[in-house]
């Protein structure tokens, strides 16, 4: 294998400058305003020059090198800096291509090698390479031939356009809401525009204000929730629009985005479950989602996808298709009981007798509004109704070697885990879960977020599907009986 230092594609050149004049916009805006007479101009086009500069100077300052037993990076031009990765620790190898890149042929390679990116390190980067050049490079970082990958031999999941009703109940759109915002307010302060030269807006305003509280708030309400099912449906789209989940000679590769393209490969032989997530709009919907808990992987949320929102079966399925095994995705889970089931109505109605007294006390005290308390009574059955619905999501099973999980209400998580991926049990009690007999077990993984709690189970269950899981892990632990498998563990 060739030792010698290359550079990257010099189509780059194109690239980075106008990505750092684009990173640095909004100050040389602020630049060109701010200024007094000529002088904005001025420094705006030099700021303008070092950031067409600084993208140039990252081709000339950057080269790497491809051995038996390394990734080397050097970059840096009066801090020069050498990254080399074992050939042996690289866990994943993403493309990904931005519009300009793909308009140019090029795509970023991202190499990660495992917990340190998902805890946010940068990885090893190179950005950019002649697309074709990056496959090629990802195959042989992958120890997999480009013939193998390329004979996919099953689609799992493609995007259905019907899916994308499902991008509003996301809420994403919420965030490009507040960034728009954020930007206008910068830009306006910025730009010191006069109030005087907005008279027709101002006048709309006026007769807006003028309008009785309920139609105001009605009218907020409903435009805001118009702008975010837009924003959020378009955001589905770039990011899932294309989406492909396939299965090859021991990897799946996922393929997604419409401006930006990402494409994924995960093997097999580092997957130790899937986790089907729904958040409460997307539940009420019918919807879920799908991500793979694997080793390797930077992250939960972009990386780990494997099943963008889509309706609530065809996340099971996958999650089934993907571990082999479609029992385990939809198995009757055992409930938590009868003590559980208690300890979810304590909690909210706590929460809600300590807020309506809180507003008792300063309406007797303090003369606060008494339509304060009198609200917050309203805590009480919503409390119910929550607390009824995070008991029926609680749930465990174990079954043909996958450890099932399932919790949360505001975003119910079922989580099946590979019962040979757990490396150790943490068993955790606090003085009230003590009292009522019930114990939170977490599974211990190098995969995913590495580790995974089933809540509130009984004390003798959560110690009888620990050693069920892993026999032989617990043992030195354990006090047995002929009579009595497990016993005196749960003081």
């Amino acid at each position: 294998m060739s030792e010698d230092w290359h550079r990257l594609s010099a189509r780059m050149l194109a690239v980075h400058p106008v990505q750092e004049v684009v990173r640095l916009l909004p100050v040389l805006i602020g630049v060109l305003f701010i200024g007094r007479g000529g002088q904005g101009q001025i420094w705006s086009l030099v700021g303008l020059g070092l950031a067409i500069a600084a993208g140039l100077l990252r081709w000339f300052t950057t080269t790497y090198q491809i051995t038996a037993e390394h990734v080397r990076v050097r970059r840096g031009l009066l801090s020069r800096k050498e990254l080399s990765v074992p050939r042996d620790r690289i866990r994943t190898v993403d493309l990904t291509s931005r519009p300009l890149q793909r308009i140019l042929g090029l795509s970023r390679v991202v190499i990660g090698t495992g917990r340190g990116d998902w805890q946010g390190a940068a990885g090893v980067t190179l950005d950019s390479l002649a697309t074709a050049d990056a496959a090629r490079l990802r195959e042989e970082l992958l120890h997999r031939r480009t013939e193998q990958s390329a004979g996919l031999v099953d689609v799992l999941a493609e995007l259905q356009l019907s899916w994308v009703r499902f991008g509003p109940f996301t809420l994403s759109g919420i965030a490009a809401i507040g960034v728009v915002a954020g930007s206008l307010a910068n830009l306006f302060n910025e730009v010191q525009i006069d109030e005087d030269d907005f008279g027709t807006l101002q006048s709309l305003i006026g007769q807006v204000a003028s309008a009785p509280v309920w139609v105001i708030v009605a009218g907020l309400v409903v435009l805001t929730a118009v702008l975010v099912s837009v924003l959020s449906v378009i955001a589905y789209v770039l990011a899932f629009w294309n989406f492909r989940l396939a299965r090859g000679e021991g990897t799946l590769r996922v393929t997604r985005g419409l401006l930006t393209t990402r494409q994924t490969t995960i093997e097999l032989r580092r997957l130790r479950g899937a986790e089907i997530s729904e958040p409460l709009l997307l539940r009420a919907a019918r919807g879920a989602r799908c991500s793979a808990i694997t080793t390797g992987l930077r992250g939960e949320h972009s990386s780990s996808v494997l099943l963008p929102p889509a309706p609530r079966a065809v996340a099971h399925r996958v999650a089934g298709d993907v571990l082999e095994d479609p029992a385990a995705a939809s198995a009757e889970l055992i409930r938590h009981g009868p003590r559980a089931h208690l300890r979810r109505y304590t909690r909210a109605f706590l929460f809600a007798a300590a807020v309506t007294g809180l507003f008792v006390l300063l309406w007797w005290l303090a003369d606060w509004p008494a339509w304060l308390w009198q609200v917050a009574l309203a805590l009480f059955p919503a409390g119910a109704l929550l607390a009824e619905d995070r008991y029926r999501n609680l749930g465990h099973a174990l079954r043909d070697g996958k450890l099932v999980f399932r919790q949360g209400s505001l975003v119910r998580r079922r989580q099946v885990l590979s019962a040979e991926g757990v490396i150790g049990w943490v068993f955790h009690r606090s003085f009230f879960q003590r009292r009522a007999g019930l114990i939170s077990l977490t599974a211990t993984t190098a995969a995913g977020r590495q580790h995974y709690t089933g809540v509130d189970i009984p004390a003798a269950e959560a110690i009888a599907l620990a050693d069920a899981a892993e026999p032989g892990l617990l043992e030195p632990f354990l006090i047995r009986s002929v009579a009595e498998p497990v016993r005196d563990l749960r003081r």
